[in-house]
């Protein structure tokens, strides 16, 4: 198992659907394709850290009281099957939650480790939420800078029922895909 960016085929998609670029032009490609060039994997701080810093490509600001998807462009590759009993938790880092009140907006991001086969080749997006109505200024707004580590993805194992009957199903889509028929 390892980290390893998205293609930019995939991150030019993704960014110009978040962002809602009817009819991107060329420079909005150039900085989409900048960030892209920007991307850094994610990795431990020290030799005893749990968890791998994911880094934010570009500028990123979060309104008090707003919700806010940042795009790590990356993906967790599980595939060696003596690792599929694992999976990769995202938890906001520490020093942010405890500073600011900043969350993910759905607590913990749970990375399967079939997610990186979905048709979205496993992007691992974050939804932080900005709780605060004062931090740093008196709007209570975020700065987030280009290269700040903002999540952090523990990787654990975890196990199933004995009486579980088989499961054979793949995955073929995205975030939210598992339970849709």
């Amino acid at each position: 198992m390892h980290f390893e960016k998205i293609t930019r085929e995939q991150w030019v998609k993704d960014m110009v659907n978040l962002c809602h670029l009817e009819h991107p032009t060329a420079d909005d490609f150039k900085a989409i394709n900048k960030l892209y060039d920007g991307i850094k994997l994610p990795k431990r701080a020290t030799k005893y850290s749990a968890g791998y810093d994911f880094y934010v490509s570009g500028d990123a600001f979060l309104p008090s009281k707003r919700s806010y998807i940042i795009p790590t462009g990356i993906r967790w590759v599980c595939d060696k099957e003596e690792d599929k009993n694992k999976v990769l938790q995202i938890y906001p880092r520490s020093g942010i939650g405890f500073r600011t009140g900043v969350r993910l907006m759905n607590t913990v991001g749970i990375i399967d480790a079939d997610y990186w086969e979905g048709n979205n080749e496993g992007h691992i997006m974050v939804k932080l939420y900005n709780p605060m109505s004062s931090y740093s200024n008196s709007t209570g707004h975020l700065q987030i800078k280009d290269g700040d580590a903002i999540v952090q993805g523990v990787i654990t194992e975890y196990h199933t029922c004995d009486d579980e009957e088989e499961i054979v199903e793949k995955r073929t889509g995205g975030m939210g895909s598992t339970d849709k028929e």
